[in-house]
């Protein structure tokens, strides 16, 4: 009996010990001090060599983005380095990425970990490179603002790429969370970016060193309250439902849904299929279709994302805080019911706080109002989105999916989000914004106009064809 308790203790120490050195044995250096053996570079011609035990990078004027680029590709991972860089370069990390013959020529697409010494603040952000752009910018996330260190200073960058989790740590500090299922596996590069013909920043470097991976016995860092963004249409995973996120639009059905003025869901004027929720194209004015389409619930603060497809020269619009009784005149007295009367008839768009949908380009709201206040993003006819400096990258093309998000905090401060970037921000019912409703199309409804406490969000007919999908909301406490 006591030689088979020793054999049993013998051999669960062996399994322990066994464990701890896989567990140990499981980070794989991906570089191994001395050569770039296992890398190749693809696309432009910047200069990578190895230098006292460091990858260089250094910046060449007139060529594409460079990468150099693993042999091998990976599916989940945990990736782990140090990154040093010039003072204004920007450069990055690829992970799962992909170069295709029948892809723009081979270019290097896929996510991207950004590394940014400049004053846009943007490291570790994810980026899909030379697809859709921008998945998660951290302004989204308040944490994020001055954690990677610049003048030359080491960062530890750390991905966790797990199914469709994508995860990015800088220095310790979670930058990005996506959840993305477009690319689940590819190869790992480090980008010099293109410099285009400046040559004050030819030559300048940045430097990668302690490159290693791990792809077994995988140990994801414990969940945390950090942003969530879902790039997979109408679902929301489970770290978002812990974070009191649900659909607003099932992707399916109308439920939850009416028609403003109505009591049910438009007869037509809207169309679901294949997951989005569709406007039909009308004759350009408001609400002479379907009409627009309002929740059954109200909200009172809350965060709202939602995404949406132009056509060339569309125009549409997200409301929230919505009052149906605006435009009718009779006066309630306190206790008497709040219901539309049954003959009443209104005309045009229910009225609430609008967040802008538009093709700036080609439909004439764009120029009118004052200052750019009805384009794309803008709190409409109030104020305008800022989409200026590296903000410009917030409008996609038409035909392109764009993010909307609109936060209302419990305090009445608000903020618009436009593809992750913060292009309007405002306090409602300040003194500031009574006076920028006095001057606007609303004046005539003075205090009454967007002060309620709580509303429904609004999709608006405004007879052009604009698809909505992944509807989403997190009330706020």
């Amino acid at each position: 009996m006591k030689k088979t308790l020793f054999a049993i203790l013998t051999l669960l120490i062996s399994y322990s010990f066994d464990a701890v050195q896989a567990q140990k044995a499981a980070w794989t250096p991906l570089f191994d001090g001395k050569t770039l053996k296992g890398w190749k570079q693809l696309n432009g011609q910047a200069k990578y060599e190895v230098k006292d035990g460091v990858i260089v990078g250094t910046a060449v004027a007139n060529t594409p983005n460079s990468f150099l680029t693993t042999e091998k590709d990976y599916g989940d991972f945990i990736f782990e380095c140090e990154v040093n860089v010039d003072e204004g370069l920007n450069s990055g990390i690829q992970f799962r990425s992909l170069s295709k013959p029948d892809y723009n020529n081979g270019r290097v697409h896929g996510y991207q970990m950004e590394i940014d010494a400049t004053d846009r603040d943007l490291s570790g952000g994810i980026y899909d490179e030379a697809r859709r752009g921008w998945l998660y910018v951290p302004e989204v996330n308040p944490k994020s603002r001055g954690v990677f260190l610049r003048n030359n200073q080491w960062n530890k960058y750390r991905i966790e790429a797990i199914g469709t989790s994508l995860r990015t740590f800088v220095n310790g500090v979670e930058i990005s969370h996506v959840i993305d299922d477009v690319t689940l596996s590819g190869f790992i590069c480090l980008q010099v970016h293109s410099i285009g013909n400046r040559k004050d920043d030819e030559g300048k470097q940045v430097r990668w060193r302690n490159v290693r991976i791990q792809t077994i016995n995988l140990q994801p860092t414990p969940a945390s309250t950090v942003r969530i963004e879902n790039w997979i249409p109408n679902t929301v995973s489970e770290p978002e439902k812990a974070l009191g996120i649900r659909l607003l639009w099932d992707g399916k059905t109308t439920n939850g849904w009416r028609g403003a003025y109505k009591t049910e869901f438009p007869k037509g004027g809207w169309n679901i299929k294949d997951g989005v929720l569709s406007v039909d194209k009308g004759n350009g004015a408001e609400s002479t279709n379907g009409g627009d389409i309002l929740t059954t619930e109200k909200f009172g603060a809350f965060e709202l994302t939602f995404d949406f497809k132009l056509t060339e020269g569309a125009n549409s619009g997200v409301k929230y805080f919505v009052n149906e009784l605006l435009q009718y005149t009779h006066e309630f007295q306190p206790g008497e019911s709040m219901t539309v009367p049954a003959d009443y008839i209104k005309k045009g768009s229910a009225i609430g706080l609008e967040f802008q949908v538009l093709d700036d380009a080609k439909h004439p709201d764009a120029k009118m109002g004052a200052g750019g206040n009805r384009t794309i993003g803008s709190l409409y006819d109030l104020i305008p989105a800022d989409k200026t400096g590296y903000r410009k990258g917030a409008v996609k093309k038409i035909g392109d999916w764009n993010q909307g998000r609109i936060v209302v905090y419990p305090n009445n401060h608000v903020e618009h989000y436009l593809n992750g970037f913060k292009v309007v921000e405002y306090n409602r019912n300040s003194d500031f914004y009574k006076a920028l409703v006095q001057r606007s199309k609303y004046a005539v409804w003075g205090d009454k106009f967007g002060s309620a406490p709580k509303g429904p969000i609004l999709l608006q007919d405004h007879g052009d064809l604009v698809i909505y999908r992944s509807i989403k909301i997190r009330e706020l406490k």
